[in-house]
């Protein structure tokens, strides 16, 4: 049995070396690789050329610089929201798209911050020292503090600067990332919300596709479009079956260097839950948007990433049932474990992991419904019995109640989301102008306050406390009819005034936030104490044995920080017959029903029937790239740094990509440059963009 897990382990090592496998740090990336299959070697100027050309959106996507003016593009449904929170009843950008004909008519988007990564550093050293010989809650106090501390001295206090501690190889490596921050963005284009998810759910995840997915936004800093020398080129003709292919983006995050303790608790408890949750969501946001346009109008975007996210959780569970990937996994681990017996250093790893995994199983309900699910930075999202998405009230109800209590504190011994570091972006969502629609919070409040009676029970003294004798609707219509939180100048003067303002307010979400907080505080430290710094440090140990083994030739799992991948246009075979990995513009029309989600807006049947569309232009891209969620927006792009495409989905298959990587299957998808470029000219009459993107001139034109 050894023999066969040791063999088993080696030809796992061997297959991915030979795939375009890969999300790859900057600093450590395949150039030899590359060299050897594709006959390109990138060196280290044309990396740094790549690496600053790209940016982050800190809400969940990717992007890069298109012009030596701060022109980001990026996809439409990353920036959905900001689109959706400057449109009106009146003007429904989502519905109508937005085009900025002058600069002076771009629009600044009130929660998108971008980051540009500047420098990565080791700093392995000084959290290992601080955390060495710990365990438990002692290793996790330690470990946050010397993150904190590390933050806070790389950004020196200059809100323009971000700096964020990377944990790599879960705990085996800790890198210190350095972004220049942009919290001044500003909308540039989008064209309808009907071409940007041309197909909808049906396609989403699909390939063949005809999908324009694509915004412009534009970096200003001190007010002034951004100036710089580090972006990408356009490619006209883009690229052709074969072509050798690059995405810089940000992959969000995969679990492919999970034990398989960690796997089964995702296969058997916390991908089951999350499928559950995420198809009652998306029953509640279907039935309200079909109660009126305007419910339409403010829910779309929390039903697309409803829809999307239960696609991509289904996907990822069918991957862990298949016995094909699981018994790799589990003859890997073995062979590993074989390969290490006997090393002091390693030992028990494996037994503490999957203790920590029983205390998951325990916490899970408890810790999504009161704190939210666990990121990768430490922090946690959409506590599931007070928040649906992107429901803002008690989201700034408890940034104040929790600001209040942590901002008294050292930085070293705060939650994460409040350390010096994260504050600009913090501040920069709870003083959002951004608008805020009562009848859909209150509904959405209505049915989390559902979810959290129903997971808990209606006799936990928590549920009792929060309810009394009212009733979901009662307690969901008393909170938001109450509240004052919508008024921005309520929420700065109770954050500037601090404890004394917090403890004296009688707004009714303040008084909803500080009732939970104590069992929210109490469910997560002892998630963060018994599970996440057991898993991390034990997860080091192993990923420190296999480096002995292996050295560090292997890439990271994803953390949302930036990656370069490469990869070559290419189809691939399904269900006995060949995709073929480039589609055309005039496929769109033939695909076209005239109904949602296949209705092809007036712009495009116009520019049809005008004879101003090539049909024939390359649209969509299947490429060998290995991405997963967060690459959204990334740029598709070739050797000579020029763009080809723009990332904005995988086909089905990709979403095992969580898990693993198959090259046979495994697809990114982009829209392609040619029909951007014939989108914008022919369709849309963006002449200003299309000058600057051809040109790199100046933003300030009129159309």
């Amino acid at each position: 049995m050894n023999r066969l897990a040791a063999l088993a382990f080696g030809l796992a090592v061997a297959f991915a070396a030979r795939a375009d496998e890969g999300m790859w740090t900057y600093d450590n990336f395949p150039k030899d690789k590359v060299s050897k299959k594709y006959g390109f070697n990138p060196d280290d100027r044309w990396l740094e050329a790549a690496r600053l050309s790209s940016v982050r959106l800190a809400g969940g996507c990717s992007g890069s610089f298109v012009s030596a003016d701060g022109l980001v593009m990026t996809n439409h449904h990353c920036a959905h929201t900001c689109i959706e929170q400057l449109s009106t009843k009146d003007r429904d950008f989502v519905k109508e798209g937005f085009y900025a004909k002058t600069q002076p008519e771009e629009v600044k988007c009130p929660e998108i911050e971008l980051n540009q990564l500047v420098q990565i550093s080791d700093v392995t050293s000084r959290v290992t020292a601080a955390t060495d010989g710990l365990s438990g809650e002692k290793f996790g106090k330690a470990e946050k503090g010397a993150l904190a501390k590390i933050e806070k001295e790389c950004a020196g206090g200059d809100a323009k600067v971000r700096c964020d501690v990377v944990t790599l190889y879960h705990g085996g490596r800790y890198d210190l990332y350095k972004y220049r921050r942009f919290q001044d963005v500003r909308l540039v284009f989008a064209p309808e919300f009907a071409i940007a998810f041309f197909g909808g759910d049906p396609d989403n995840f699909n390939f063949p596709r005809y999908d324009l997915d694509v915004s412009f936004l534009r970096a200003y800093d001190d007010g002034k479009p951004f100036h710089t020398d580090h972006y990408f080129r356009w490619s006209q003709g883009g690229a052709k079956d074969g072509d050798l292919t690059f995405v810089s983006g940000h992959p969000g995050g995969t679990d492919r260097e999970l034990t398989v303790a960690q796997l089964r608790y995702e296969r058997d408890v916390a991908l089951p839950d999350s499928l559950t949750y995420y198809a009652q969501v998306r029953g509640f946001l279907t039935e309200y948007t079909r109660r009126g346009p305007e419910q339409h109008r403010t829910a779309e975007a929390d039903l697309f990433t409803v829809e999307n996210s239960y696609k991509a959780l289904k996907g990822r569970r069918e991957a862990l049932i298949d016995p094909k990937l699981f018994n790799l996994k589990e003859r890997t681990e073995q062979a590993l474990q074989q390969k290490t017996k006997g090393t002091k250093a390693v030992a028990g790893a494996w037994d503490e992991i999957a203790r920590s995994v029983e205390k998951a199983k325990e916490l899970h309900d408890r810790l999504y419904t009161l704190e939210g699910g666990p990121t990768n930075s430490g922090t946690f999202i959409r506590p599931r019995g007070f928040s649906v998405i992107n429901t803002t009230y008690f989201r700034n109800a408890r940034y104040l109640v929790r600001a209040a209590e942590e901002l008294q504190k050292p930085n070293e011994e705060r939650l994460r989301e409040y350390v010096d570091s994260a504050l600009p972006a913090l501040k920069q969502k709870l003083f959002s102008s951004a608008p805020v629609h009562d009848d859909y919070e209150m509904e959405a409040l209505r049915f989390a306050l559902t979810k959290l009676r129903e997971v808990l029970g209606p006799d936990d003294a928590l549920v009792r406390k929060v309810f009394g004798t009212r009733s979901p609707d009662d307690l969901a219509r008393e909170l938001v009819t109450g509240s004052k939180l919508k008024d921005l100048a309520v929420r700065k003067q109770l954050f500037e005034g601090g404890k004394a303002a917090i403890d004296a307010s009688n707004d009714p979400m303040i008084q909803l936030a500080r009732l939970v907080d104590p069992a929210a505080r109490e469910v997560r430290a002892a998630y963060e104490h018994g599970v996440d710094s057991v898993e991390k440090r034990n997860q080091g140990k192993i990923a420190k044995a296999r480096f002995k083994l292996e050295g560090t030739s292997n890439y990271p799992d994803a953390t949302f920080t930036l990656r370069l991948s490469y990869g070559s246009v290419e189809g691939y075979d399904e269900n006995g017959h060949h995709v073929n990995p480039i589609t055309a513009m005039g496929g769109a029309f033939d695909r076209a029903t005239g109904r949602e989600p296949f209705a092809l807006p007036k712009s495009w049947n116009v520019a049809k029937q005008d004879g101003r569309l090539n049909l024939n232009t390359p649209f969509d891209l299947a490429t060998s790239n290995d991405i997963i969620g967060g690459n959204s927006g990334s740029p598709l792009f070739n050797a000579k740094l020029e763009v080809v495409g723009l990332i904005f989905d995988g086909n089905i298959q990709s979403l095992g990509g969580e898990y693993w990587f198959d090259p046979s299957v495994n697809r990114s998808v982009s829209v392609s440059s040619p029909a951007l470029m014939e989108a914008l000219d022919h369709i849309y009459g963006a002449s200003r963009i299309v000058g600057e993107i051809r040109g790199g001139g100046s933003s300030t034109g009129s159309n």
